[in-house]
Protein backbone atom coordinates (compact mmCIF):
# COMPACT_ATOMS: atom_id res chain seq x y z
CA UNK A 1 0.00 0.00 0.00
CA UNK A 2 1.26 3.28 -1.18
CA UNK A 3 2.47 5.79 2.29
CA UNK A 4 1.25 9.34 1.32
CA UNK A 5 4.09 10.46 4.68
CA UNK A 6 6.81 11.01 1.62
CA UNK A 7 4.56 14.01 0.18
CA UNK A 8 2.84 15.38 2.28
CA UNK A 9 4.34 17.09 5.39
CA UNK A 10 0.69 18.63 7.49
CA UNK A 11 3.93 20.96 9.49
CA UNK A 12 5.88 21.76 6.56
CA UNK A 13 5.12 25.70 6.09
CA UNK A 14 5.13 25.69 2.42
CA UNK A 15 3.06 23.18 2.31
CA UNK A 16 0.59 25.07 4.33
CA UNK A 17 1.31 28.18 2.06
CA UNK A 18 0.10 26.42 -0.91
CA UNK A 19 -1.02 22.67 0.00
CA UNK A 20 -2.14 22.36 -3.72
CA UNK A 21 0.86 20.79 -5.50
CA UNK A 22 1.36 18.19 -2.44
CA UNK A 23 -2.04 17.32 -2.55
CA UNK A 24 -1.99 16.71 -6.51
CA UNK A 25 1.01 14.22 -6.08
CA UNK A 26 -0.86 12.11 -3.09
CA UNK A 27 -3.71 11.87 -5.52
CA UNK A 28 -1.53 10.11 -7.93
CA UNK A 29 -1.05 7.50 -5.05
CA UNK A 30 -4.89 6.02 -5.65
CA UNK A 31 -7.63 6.42 -3.68
CA UNK A 32 -7.63 6.00 0.38
CA UNK A 33 -3.97 6.10 0.52
CA UNK A 34 -2.45 6.17 4.11
CA UNK A 35 -0.73 8.53 6.05
CA UNK A 36 0.85 7.54 9.50
CA UNK A 37 1.57 11.23 11.03
CA UNK A 38 -2.33 11.54 10.74
CA UNK A 39 -3.46 8.04 10.98
CA UNK A 40 -5.65 8.17 8.95
CA UNK A 41 -6.21 7.33 5.23
CA UNK A 42 -6.18 10.33 2.65
CA UNK A 43 -8.83 11.16 0.08
CA UNK A 44 -7.99 13.26 -2.37
CA UNK A 45 -10.17 12.70 -5.63
CA UNK A 46 -13.30 13.72 -6.27
CA UNK A 47 -14.80 10.68 -6.60
CA UNK A 48 -13.66 9.65 -2.90
CA UNK A 49 -14.56 12.23 -0.94
CA UNK A 50 -18.14 11.85 -2.60
CA UNK A 51 -17.76 8.38 -1.56
CA UNK A 52 -16.51 9.15 1.89
CA UNK A 53 -18.85 11.99 3.30
CA UNK A 54 -21.84 10.30 1.73
CA UNK A 55 -20.93 6.53 3.03
CA UNK A 56 -23.21 5.38 5.75
CA UNK A 57 -20.77 2.93 6.55
CA UNK A 58 -18.30 5.86 8.30
CA UNK A 59 -19.58 8.05 10.90
CA UNK A 60 -18.89 11.19 12.64
CA UNK A 61 -18.24 10.88 15.68
CA UNK A 62 -16.50 13.15 18.16
CA UNK A 63 -12.98 12.33 17.74
CA UNK A 64 -11.32 16.08 19.39
CA UNK A 65 -12.15 15.14 22.77
CA UNK A 66 -9.74 16.86 25.12
CA UNK A 67 -7.76 17.49 27.39
CA UNK A 68 -4.70 15.11 26.86
CA UNK A 69 -3.94 12.05 28.81
CA UNK A 70 -2.92 13.80 31.83
CA UNK A 71 -5.23 16.53 31.95
CA UNK A 72 -7.85 17.38 34.26
CA UNK A 73 -11.01 16.11 32.50
CA UNK A 74 -13.02 18.43 34.08
CA UNK A 75 -11.91 21.73 32.89
CA UNK A 76 -13.06 21.13 29.07
CA UNK A 77 -17.01 19.61 30.13
CA UNK A 78 -18.44 22.56 28.26
CA UNK A 79 -15.49 22.52 25.29
CA UNK A 80 -16.74 18.91 25.05
CA UNK A 81 -20.14 19.14 25.29
CA UNK A 82 -20.40 21.81 22.47
CA UNK A 83 -19.16 19.31 20.09
CA UNK A 84 -20.98 15.97 21.55
CA UNK A 85 -24.35 17.96 21.00
CA UNK A 86 -23.34 19.43 17.99
CA UNK A 87 -25.11 18.38 14.46
CA UNK A 88 -21.43 18.34 12.36
CA UNK A 89 -20.64 15.60 14.98
CA UNK A 90 -23.32 13.53 15.29
CA UNK A 91 -24.59 10.51 13.08
CA UNK A 92 -28.37 9.18 12.64
CA UNK A 93 -30.47 8.65 14.17
CA UNK A 94 -29.58 11.54 16.59
CA UNK A 95 -28.44 13.53 13.56
CA UNK A 96 -31.99 13.13 11.77
CA UNK A 97 -33.52 14.33 14.42
CA UNK A 98 -31.49 17.18 15.20
CA UNK A 99 -31.43 18.44 11.41
CA UNK A 100 -34.84 18.02 11.23
CA UNK A 101 -35.34 20.82 13.87
CA UNK A 102 -32.70 22.79 13.06
CA UNK A 103 -33.88 23.14 9.58
CA UNK A 104 -37.39 23.95 10.87
CA UNK A 105 -36.37 26.97 12.72
CA UNK A 106 -34.26 27.97 9.69
CA UNK A 107 -37.07 26.86 7.27
CA UNK A 108 -39.33 30.10 9.17
CA UNK A 109 -37.51 32.50 6.29
CA UNK A 110 -34.83 33.58 8.57
CA UNK A 111 -32.14 33.93 5.64
CA UNK A 112 -34.21 35.71 2.82
CA UNK A 113 -35.41 38.01 5.23
CA UNK A 114 -31.46 39.02 6.46
CA UNK A 115 -30.58 40.29 2.80
CA UNK A 116 -31.61 44.02 3.50
CA UNK A 117 -29.77 44.25 6.34
CA UNK A 118 -26.83 42.19 5.45
CA UNK A 119 -26.60 44.54 2.29
CA UNK A 120 -26.88 47.44 4.73
CA UNK A 121 -24.09 46.38 6.35
CA UNK A 122 -21.92 45.60 4.24
CA UNK A 123 -22.02 49.10 2.58
CA UNK A 124 -21.19 50.65 6.26
CA UNK A 125 -18.19 48.69 6.89
CA UNK A 126 -17.27 49.48 3.07
CA UNK A 127 -17.34 53.00 3.69
CA UNK A 128 -15.13 52.54 7.37
CA UNK A 129 -13.03 50.91 4.49
CA UNK A 130 -12.83 53.89 2.25
CA UNK A 131 -12.12 56.40 5.12
CA UNK A 132 -8.90 53.84 5.79
CA UNK A 133 -8.16 53.89 1.56
CA UNK A 134 -8.36 57.62 2.07
CA UNK A 135 -5.62 58.00 5.26
CA UNK A 136 -3.43 55.39 4.06
CA UNK A 137 -3.66 53.98 0.16
CA UNK A 138 -5.15 50.53 0.73
CA UNK A 139 -7.37 48.44 2.91
CA UNK A 140 -7.36 45.17 4.57
CA UNK A 141 -10.57 43.59 3.52
CA UNK A 142 -10.33 40.52 5.91
CA UNK A 143 -10.23 43.02 9.03
CA UNK A 144 -12.15 45.54 8.09
CA UNK A 145 -14.93 43.85 5.69
CA UNK A 146 -14.62 39.96 5.58
CA UNK A 147 -14.36 39.36 9.28
CA UNK A 148 -16.47 41.64 10.89
CA UNK A 149 -19.67 41.08 8.01
CA UNK A 150 -20.56 37.25 8.90
CA UNK A 151 -20.01 38.04 12.24
CA UNK A 152 -22.77 40.97 11.93
CA UNK A 153 -24.87 38.68 10.11
CA UNK A 154 -25.11 36.12 12.68
CA UNK A 155 -25.91 38.24 15.17
CA UNK A 156 -28.48 39.87 13.47
CA UNK A 157 -29.84 35.76 12.56
CA UNK A 158 -29.76 34.83 16.38
CA UNK A 159 -31.12 37.89 17.92
CA UNK A 160 -27.55 38.50 19.93
CA UNK A 161 -27.85 41.81 22.03
CA UNK A 162 -26.08 44.68 20.30
CA UNK A 163 -23.90 45.62 23.16
CA UNK A 164 -22.29 42.20 23.42
CA UNK A 165 -21.76 41.13 20.06
CA UNK A 166 -18.46 42.36 20.11
CA UNK A 167 -18.04 38.96 22.45
CA UNK A 168 -18.50 36.62 19.17
CA UNK A 169 -15.47 36.81 16.54
CA UNK A 170 -12.71 36.80 19.74
CA UNK A 171 -14.90 33.37 21.09
CA UNK A 172 -15.34 32.31 17.51
CA UNK A 173 -11.58 32.88 17.08
CA UNK A 174 -10.41 31.01 19.88
CA UNK A 175 -12.37 27.77 19.85
CA UNK A 176 -11.58 27.43 16.04
CA UNK A 177 -8.19 27.40 16.83
CA UNK A 178 -8.53 23.77 18.55
CA UNK A 179 -9.25 22.40 15.16
CA UNK A 180 -6.16 22.72 13.64
CA UNK A 181 -3.43 19.93 14.09
CA UNK A 182 -1.16 21.01 16.99
CA UNK A 183 -3.07 23.76 18.97
CA UNK A 184 -0.37 25.55 21.70
CA UNK A 185 -0.98 25.04 25.64
CA UNK A 186 -1.86 28.72 25.05
CA UNK A 187 -4.74 28.54 22.53
CA UNK A 188 -6.11 25.19 24.27
CA UNK A 189 -5.90 27.62 27.56
CA UNK A 190 -8.09 30.29 24.95
CA UNK A 191 -10.60 27.61 23.72
CA UNK A 192 -11.69 26.38 27.06
CA UNK A 193 -12.68 29.96 28.37
CA UNK A 194 -14.12 30.69 25.21
CA UNK A 195 -16.35 27.77 25.48
CA UNK A 196 -17.29 28.05 29.19
CA UNK A 197 -18.27 31.79 28.33
CA UNK A 198 -20.10 31.02 25.25
CA UNK A 199 -22.23 28.44 26.42
CA UNK A 200 -23.45 30.42 28.81
CA UNK A 201 -24.13 33.31 27.73
CA UNK A 202 -26.05 31.20 25.34
CA UNK A 203 -28.00 29.24 28.23
CA UNK A 204 -29.06 32.65 29.62
CA UNK A 205 -29.99 34.48 26.04
CA UNK A 206 -32.13 30.65 25.28
CA UNK A 207 -33.88 30.95 28.73
CA UNK A 208 -35.09 34.47 28.26
CA UNK A 209 -36.40 33.96 24.88
CA UNK A 210 -38.27 31.31 26.73
CA UNK A 211 -40.20 33.73 28.34
CA UNK A 212 -39.91 36.79 25.87
CA UNK A 213 -39.48 35.11 22.54
CA UNK A 214 -38.56 37.76 19.33
CA UNK A 215 -38.43 37.37 15.57
CA UNK A 216 -34.78 35.58 15.97
CA UNK A 217 -33.16 32.39 15.32
CA UNK A 218 -32.56 31.52 19.28
CA UNK A 219 -36.33 32.25 19.71
CA UNK A 220 -37.26 29.49 16.95
CA UNK A 221 -34.99 27.15 18.35
CA UNK A 222 -36.38 27.56 21.87
CA UNK A 223 -39.91 26.92 20.54
CA UNK A 224 -39.53 24.83 17.89
CA UNK A 225 -41.24 21.41 18.21
CA UNK A 226 -41.89 18.30 16.13
CA UNK A 227 -44.18 15.64 16.63
CA UNK A 228 -43.50 16.71 20.16
CA UNK A 229 -39.89 16.52 19.95
CA UNK A 230 -37.47 19.72 20.63
CA UNK A 231 -34.20 20.56 21.11
CA UNK A 232 -32.50 19.95 24.30
CA UNK A 233 -30.45 23.12 26.08
CA UNK A 234 -27.52 21.72 25.44
CA UNK A 235 -28.27 20.81 21.73
CA UNK A 236 -29.67 24.29 21.36
CA UNK A 237 -26.43 25.75 22.59
CA UNK A 238 -24.01 23.58 20.56
CA UNK A 239 -25.95 24.31 17.42
CA UNK A 240 -25.63 28.34 18.30
CA UNK A 241 -22.51 28.13 18.51
CA UNK A 242 -21.88 25.65 15.99
CA UNK A 243 -23.97 28.45 13.46
CA UNK A 244 -21.53 31.32 14.56
CA UNK A 245 -18.30 29.26 14.51
CA UNK A 246 -18.45 27.28 11.22
CA UNK A 247 -20.52 30.45 9.29
CA UNK A 248 -17.98 32.64 10.47
CA UNK A 249 -14.81 30.93 9.38
CA UNK A 250 -16.78 29.55 6.06
CA UNK A 251 -17.99 33.20 5.15
CA UNK A 252 -14.22 35.10 6.38
CA UNK A 253 -12.11 32.38 4.51
CA UNK A 254 -14.06 31.81 1.62
CA UNK A 255 -14.13 35.62 0.93
CA UNK A 256 -10.35 36.28 1.50
CA UNK A 257 -9.04 32.87 0.06
CA UNK A 258 -11.36 33.55 -2.98
CA UNK A 259 -10.78 37.65 -3.64
CA UNK A 260 -7.06 36.60 -3.99
CA UNK A 261 -7.99 34.15 -6.21
CA UNK A 262 -10.00 35.94 -7.94
CA UNK A 263 -7.43 39.10 -8.43
CA UNK A 264 -4.84 37.08 -8.84
CA UNK A 265 -6.09 35.32 -12.34
CA UNK A 266 -7.11 39.42 -13.43
CA UNK A 267 -10.17 39.31 -11.90
CA UNK A 268 -12.65 38.48 -14.91
CA UNK A 269 -15.59 39.76 -15.15
CA UNK A 270 -18.74 37.32 -13.76
CA UNK A 271 -21.70 37.02 -12.63
CA UNK A 272 -21.77 37.25 -8.96
CA UNK A 273 -23.01 33.61 -8.35
CA UNK A 274 -21.08 31.50 -10.02
CA UNK A 275 -18.33 33.98 -9.08
CA UNK A 276 -18.75 32.86 -5.50
CA UNK A 277 -19.06 29.46 -6.14
CA UNK A 278 -15.10 29.53 -7.86
CA UNK A 279 -13.72 31.23 -5.16
CA UNK A 280 -15.35 28.65 -2.79
CA UNK A 281 -13.97 25.57 -4.99
CA UNK A 282 -10.35 27.37 -6.22
CA UNK A 283 -8.90 27.58 -2.42
CA UNK A 284 -11.36 25.80 0.13
CA UNK A 285 -12.07 27.79 3.50
CA UNK A 286 -12.07 23.97 4.94
CA UNK A 287 -9.65 21.89 3.84
CA UNK A 288 -10.03 18.28 6.36
CA UNK A 289 -13.47 16.71 7.25
CA UNK A 290 -12.26 13.39 8.64
CA UNK A 291 -15.15 10.15 9.25
CA UNK A 292 -14.55 6.99 11.46
CA UNK A 293 -15.34 3.16 9.69
CA UNK A 294 -18.04 1.61 11.71
CA UNK A 295 -18.33 -1.20 10.06
CA UNK A 296 -16.82 -3.32 7.43
CA UNK A 297 -17.08 -1.67 4.06
CA UNK A 298 -15.59 -0.97 0.79
CA UNK A 299 -15.48 2.83 0.08
CA UNK A 300 -13.56 4.14 -3.08
CA UNK A 301 -12.45 0.46 -4.31
CA UNK A 302 -10.85 -0.20 -0.81
CA UNK A 303 -12.00 -2.28 1.67
CA UNK A 304 -12.11 -0.54 4.93
CA UNK A 305 -11.97 -2.01 8.48
CA UNK A 306 -13.80 -0.44 11.65
CA UNK A 307 -12.08 2.04 13.69
CA UNK A 308 -9.97 3.22 10.49
CA UNK A 309 -9.97 7.07 10.20
CA UNK A 310 -10.72 8.74 6.35
CA UNK A 311 -9.41 12.32 6.14
CA UNK A 312 -11.78 13.68 3.25
CA UNK A 313 -9.57 16.46 2.10
CA UNK A 314 -11.60 18.72 0.22
CA UNK A 315 -10.10 21.57 -1.63
CA UNK A 316 -7.94 18.25 -3.25
CA UNK A 317 -11.48 16.68 -4.58
CA UNK A 318 -12.01 20.89 -5.58
CA UNK A 319 -9.23 20.69 -7.81
CA UNK A 320 -9.44 17.05 -9.32
CA UNK A 321 -8.39 17.16 -13.32
CA UNK A 322 -10.81 14.45 -13.58
CA UNK A 323 -13.87 16.87 -13.01
CA UNK A 324 -12.35 20.18 -13.36
CA UNK A 325 -10.48 21.20 -16.59
CA UNK A 326 -7.37 23.27 -15.29
CA UNK A 327 -8.38 22.51 -11.98
CA UNK A 328 -5.76 25.09 -11.04
CA UNK A 329 -7.08 28.23 -12.99
CA UNK A 330 -9.40 30.43 -11.40
CA UNK A 331 -12.65 30.01 -14.13
CA UNK A 332 -15.62 31.61 -13.09
CA UNK A 333 -17.30 29.82 -15.97
CA UNK A 334 -17.17 26.25 -14.24
CA UNK A 335 -20.89 24.08 -13.85
CA UNK A 336 -19.33 21.24 -11.88
CA UNK A 337 -20.07 21.82 -7.92
CA UNK A 338 -17.46 22.24 -5.83
CA UNK A 339 -17.61 20.02 -2.26
CA UNK A 340 -16.27 23.32 0.11
CA UNK A 341 -19.83 22.91 2.00
CA UNK A 342 -19.67 19.10 1.79
CA UNK A 343 -21.61 16.30 0.79
CA UNK A 344 -24.44 13.80 2.34
CA UNK A 345 -25.91 14.17 5.75
CA UNK A 346 -23.33 16.85 6.40
CA UNK A 347 -23.66 19.03 3.93
CA UNK A 348 -23.33 22.28 5.61
CA UNK A 349 -26.87 23.57 6.86
CA UNK A 350 -25.58 27.37 6.72
CA UNK A 351 -24.52 26.91 3.18
CA UNK A 352 -27.42 29.04 2.17
CA UNK A 353 -26.63 31.65 4.75
CA UNK A 354 -22.95 31.70 3.59
CA UNK A 355 -23.96 32.06 0.01
CA UNK A 356 -25.85 34.65 0.98
CA UNK A 357 -23.01 36.81 2.36
CA UNK A 358 -20.67 36.22 -0.19
CA UNK A 359 -22.87 37.10 -2.75
CA UNK A 360 -23.73 40.59 -1.13
CA UNK A 361 -20.18 41.48 0.06
CA UNK A 362 -18.37 40.22 -3.54
CA UNK A 363 -21.32 42.52 -5.04
CA UNK A 364 -21.11 45.25 -2.63
CA UNK A 365 -17.33 45.51 -3.05
CA UNK A 366 -17.43 45.15 -6.59
CA UNK A 367 -19.80 48.41 -6.85
CA UNK A 368 -17.97 50.09 -4.76
CA UNK A 369 -14.45 50.13 -6.59
CA UNK A 370 -15.02 47.88 -10.12
CA UNK A 371 -11.53 47.15 -10.24
CA UNK A 372 -9.31 46.08 -7.87
CA UNK A 373 -4.99 45.58 -7.09
CA UNK A 374 -3.83 43.21 -4.56
CA UNK A 375 -1.26 44.92 -2.35
CA UNK A 376 -0.33 42.36 -0.09
CA UNK A 377 -1.43 39.24 1.74
CA UNK A 378 -0.52 37.86 4.63
CA UNK A 379 -1.34 34.00 4.85
CA UNK A 380 -2.65 32.03 8.13
CA UNK A 381 -0.36 29.65 9.34
CA UNK A 382 -3.35 27.10 9.45
CA UNK A 383 -3.89 24.16 7.12
CA UNK A 384 -7.64 22.49 8.00
CA UNK A 385 -9.23 26.07 8.25
CA UNK A 386 -7.58 27.59 5.78
CA UNK A 387 -7.46 31.44 4.95
CA UNK A 388 -5.42 35.02 4.94
CA UNK A 389 -4.62 37.10 7.90
CA UNK A 390 -4.78 39.85 6.03
CA UNK A 391 -5.42 41.21 2.22
CA UNK A 392 -5.02 44.64 1.64
CA UNK A 393 -6.10 45.98 -1.49
CA UNK A 394 -6.43 49.38 -3.13
CA UNK A 395 -8.46 50.52 -6.18
CA UNK A 396 -7.25 51.21 -9.75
Amino acid sequence: MADADGLLDLTDPAFRADPYPALAAVRGLGPLPRHEGLGARLATSYDAVQDVLRSRDLGRTYTMRVPRPGRPAGEWDTFNALHEHALLEVEPPTHTRLRRLVASAFGRGHVERLRPRVEELAAGLLDDGAATLAAEGSFDVVEAYAEPLPVLVVAELLGWPEADRHLLRPWSQAIVAMYELDPSPEAEAAARAAADAFAAYVVGLARERSVRPADDLVSDLVAVRDAGDRLSEAELVATVVLLLNAGHEASVNGFGNGLVSWLGAGAPEAEVAPLVEEMLRHDAPLQLFERTVVRPCTVAGVDLVPGERVAALLGAANRDPLRFAEPDVFDPTRTVPHLSFGAGIHFCVGAPLARLELQVAVAALRRRWPRLALVSATRRPTFVLRGWSEVRVRPV
